[in-house]
C-alpha cells in the first residue's frame, strides 16, 4: 500500500556537482551571476552547467549578451584547479561557433588564455590550446593570435608537451604560418618540425610534414630547410605505411626543391627513385605531389639525366583516370623531363 513518506534520496536528474538551471532567459544571467560570486563550490556547479548550456549553439550569443565571456576571462587566473580547467572547456565550446570567435577578439581572451599553457593541470592546458586552434580557424582569428606574438610561444612548447597537445599546436602553427612565417623562422621552428619527422605518431609526422611545407613558401625557409638537414628525413617519409604523410612529404620536398640549393640536397637524398615509386600510389594526392616534386628536380641538369630513365612512368599518368590535375602534371612533367637546349 502506499504511503506519504517522501524518499530522502535525489530525483534521479539531479545532480549534486551543477547548478540548479532557472527556468527561460533566467538561466545565463543566474549561471554568470554565480560565475562571480566568491562561493568556490558554487562558481564550480555553475561552470559544470554551463558546459552542457552551452553546447546549445542557440546559448552562445544570449550567454555572451549577460557577459558570460568577461566572466571567464577572470577565471582563468583561479587559483582553485577545477575552475580554471572547466573555464578553459567553456572558452573552447565558444570557439567553435563565429560569435564565440569574435568575442575572443572583442575581450581580449586570447592573451590570458595563453598563460595557461604553463599550468599544471594537464586539462586545463588542453583545452587553452584546443580553443585557440579553435580561434585560429578565420582569419581575424589568426591575426589574433600572430598579433599575441604567440607563434614563438608555441614553438617553445611543441616539442615538450603531449602529443595530443603537440598535435593542437601544429594545427595553429599551421593556420599562423599562412599569413607569417618570419616569427616561426626566427624561433627555430623548421628545426623542431624536423625533429618531428621522427614521431612514433603518423599524425604529427603527417603535419610536421606539413608544417614544413608551409614554412618552405618562403626562400629563407627553403634555405633554412636544407640548413638543418630536413630534406633527408623527408626523403624517408615517401616510404611510409600511412598515405597522407607521404603526400605531404612529397609536397615539403616540392616546395623546397624549387630553389637549386634545394634541388641538389634532394637529390643528393635519393629523392628521385622514392619520388618515381610514388607515381604508382592509389591516393591521387600522392601523385600529384610527387610529380610537381620530380618536375621540380626535373629542373637541375642531374635530375633530367636521371628522370630520363623513368619518363615512360610519368608519361603514363598522362592518361590517369582519377584526377585532371594529374593528368595536366604529368604532362608539364614530361615536357621538362625531355627538353633539350
Amino acid at each position: 500500500m502506499a504511503t506519504t513518506v517522501i524518499s530522502v534520496q535525489l530525483p534521479p536528474d539531479i545532480d549534486p556537482t551543477k547548478a540548479r538551471l532557472a527556468y527561460g532567459d533566467r538561466a545565463l544571467p543566474k549561471l554568470n551571476r554565480e560565475l562571480n560570486s566568491d562561493d568556490l563550490k558554487l562558481k564550480q556547479k555553475a561552470l559544470m552547467t554551463l558546459c552542457d548550456v552551452m553546447h546549445n549553439p542557440e546559448h552562445i550569443c544570449e550567454g555572451l549578451r549577460v557577459g558570460i565571456a568577461t566572466s571567464l576571462k577572470s577565471l582563468l587566473k583561479d587559483p582553485d584547479p577545477t575552475v580554471r580547467h572547466k573555464s578553459t572547456e567553456v572558452l573552447f565550446i565558444i570557439a567553435g561557433h563565429a560569435p564565440g570567435r569574435d568575442a575572443f577578439l572583442d575581450h581580449n581572451i586570447i592573451l590570458p588564455l595563453s598563460e595557461l599553457f604553463d599550468d599544471n593541470v594537464y586539462q586545463a592546458r588542453r583545452n587553452a590550446h584546443k580553443a585557440i586552434e579553435m580561434c585560429s580557424h578565420t582569419s581575424p582569428g589568426t591575426d589574433g593570435v600572430v598579433e599575441a606574438k604567440l607563434v614563438s610561444v608555441l614553438v617553445k612548447k611543441l616539442l615538450g608537451e603531449e602529443d595530443e597537445i603537440k598535435e593542437l599546436i601544429l594545427d595553429t602553427l599551421h593556420y599562423c604560418m599562412r599569413i607569417e612565417t618570419s616569427e616561426a623562422l626566427t624561433s627555430n621552428a623548421m628545426e623542431a618540425f624536423t625533429q618531428l619527422l621522427g614521431h612514433k605518431s603518423a599524425t604529427i609526422r603527417c603535419k610536421a610534414a606539413r608544417d614544413i611545407m608551409d614554412l618552405s613558401f618562403p626562400l629563407e625557409g627553403k634555405d633554412r630547410a636544407v640548413d638543418v638537414g630536413a630534406v633527408p628525413e623527408l626523403v624517408k617519409l615517401l616510404q611510409d605505411c600511412e598515405t597522407d604523410v607521404r603526400a605531404q612529404a612529397a609536397g615539403a620536398i616540392m616546395g623546397i626543391t624549387i630553389t637549386t640549393k634545394g634541388k641538389y640536397a634532394a637529390i643528393e637524398a635519393d629523392a628521385i627513385p622514392n619520388l618515381v615509386e610514388l607515381l604508382l600510389d592509389r591516393t591521387s594526392e600522392v601523385r600529384l605531389n610527387a610529380l610537381k616534386a620530380i618536375t621540380t628536380l626535373a629542373e637541375a641538369p642531374v635530375g633530367r639525366t636521371t628522370l630520363l630513365k623513368s619518363v615512360i612512368e610519368v608519361e603514363k599518368l598522362v592518361h590517369d583516370h582519377d584526377s585532371p590535375a594529374v593528368r595536366k602534371a604529368a604532362q608539364i612533367a614530361v615536357k621538362v623531363i625531355t627538353w633539350k637546349p
